[in-house]
């Protein structure tokens, strides 16, 4: 039986930043991976949607260069062209995470908790003073007759080729990434969404903007619909809604209704608990309910997020991260982000609040770049003046979200963002006040 400091399952992104921090500070560290290095986000996840998303952007432009007085002459699309790129892509940031462990011990394989700082991997026993689960997500599926008709995520993301129209089951962050990216690949796309509004977690007004927009792109969107039954092997996804029973036809159906916790062997076993939800049980510091054993990342379900997965990885390495400033993304076209406090979860928890609402039509990059159409919504204490959070609709929201991270990091005042400087010609004016 080897013995480590610490035994690390998964090499996603909780995973692999974390091992590598501590076998650079002199730990000694295992780490047990079944999959590939780099994890769903490296693989079936953020990096190849966000390549997709490069691609999709890249089509949009050449097609519109007409209004930059510029002739491309006839654009072509060649979808296997971009599937490679995505697999250079991913492979090119594989290597720099297998470089990152260097200094780790690695064994591929299903990793197996059996209590006692032990976990068995093969024919193996590993011994460790600290066991880190960062086993991470996969797709969910809902329980629905053929649901198993329809593509999952990871499934979408291995096609060869496209087809000409789909539903997109989920209105969420990855259903609504894939709509945009399909629809600008010339896919005719249907979103249905059990809920009212679409991407819960945005405020109602700012979803509904974005769902606009998308819709002018061809979108379309059928909202407060609860899907019944997917047939025709995928074809027909039915659903109720106030108005009652109807379907919709496509080639095919992707189903995008969130993620499900990855959870090893052995964790009754270990004394690991789980929350009603059926994610593992964590305090402030990531620790589970068995002593020397912590989660980290998706799979304890504090914030389904890669950059979460490594702030929480740097608190069990006994590091400080600030999890109340999370900020997310959404790489649709246009982009959406928001950090912090909503005004509709301000109105819930009934606090003083105003907001500041800013046009991208009035900024003077924006309207260079031909992306004018778009909001900035910044909310504060009424009382306090204190920033309590920022959502973004736009181009390049995904950057600009960061300033407004780093503004609730320090705990800013409204005041104090009003006497920020900000560049001009740039998109960050938008949150110039």
């Amino acid at each position: 039986m080897k013995a480590f400091d610490y035994i690390i399952i998964g090499a996603g992104p909780g995973g692999y930043k974390l091992a590598s921090g501590l076998a650079a500070g002199g730990h000694s560290v295992a780490v047990i991976e079944k999959d590939r290095l780099g994890g769903t986000c490296l693989n079936r996840g953020c990096i190849p949607t966000k390549c997709l998303c490069a691609s999709a952007d890249a089509l949009t432009a050449a097609r519109h260069s007409a209004e930059f007085g510029v002739s491309c002459g006839e654009v072509t699309f060649d979808f296997g062209a971009v599937r490679r790129r995505v697999d250079q892509v991913v492979a090119t940031l594989g290597e720099g995470v297998k470089a990152l462990l260097t200094q780790v011990e690695l064994y591929h394989g299903e990793a197996r908790l059996l209590g006692e700082g032990r976990v068995a991997v093969g024919d193996e026993i590993l011994q460790a003073g600290k066991i880190v689960i960062a086993t991470g997500s996969r797709p969910a599926v809902l329980p629905v007759e053929g649901a198993e008709y329809a593509l999952t995520s990871d499934e979408l993301l291995a096609i060869e080729s496209l087809p000409q129209s789909a539903v997109i089951i989920g209105g969420g962050v990855i259903g609504i990434e894939f709509a945009s990216i399909l629809c600008a690949m010339d896919v005719d796309v249907t979103v249905v969404e059990y809920c009212k509004e679409i991407l819960p977690g945005f405020d109602a007004d700012m979803a509904k903007r974005l769902r606009s927009m998308l819709s002018r792109r061809g979108i379309k969107f059928i909202t407060g619909a609860e899907v019944t039954a997917i047939r025709d092997g995928g074809k027909e996804v039915c659903y109720r809604s106030r108005k009652g029973e109807d379907s919709v036809w496509a080639d095919m159906s992707v189903m995008a209704v969130g993620r499900r916790p990855v959870l090893p062997e052995g964790l009754v076993a270990a004394g690991v608990e789980l929350t009603p939800r059926g994610f593992i049980k964590v305090d402030s510091r990531m620790a589970t309910s068995a002593p020397g054993i912590y989660a980290v990342g998706d799979v304890n379900g504090l914030c389904l997020l890669a950059h979460a997965a490594y702030a929480q990885g740097r608190i069990v390495a006994g590091g400080e991260s600030d999890l109340n400033v999370i900020p997310s993304a959404v790489f649709c076209k246009p982009e959406a982000a928001m950090v912090g406090m909503g005004e509709d979860s301000c109105k819930n928890a009934s606090l003083p609040y105003k907001t500041i609402r800013k046009s991208f039509a009035a900024n003077g990059k924006a309207l260079a770049m031909g992306e004018s159409d778009g909001v900035a919504k910044i909310v504060y204490d009424s009382d306090s003046g204190n920033l309590l959070g920022f959502q973004i609709i736009g181009p390049h929201a995904a950057d600009l979200i960061a300033e407004c991270a780093a503004l609730l990091h320090c705990g800013a005042t409204i005041d104090q963002l009003g006497s920020l400087i900000h560049a001009h010609p740039t998109l960050s004016e938008v949150l110039a006040i």
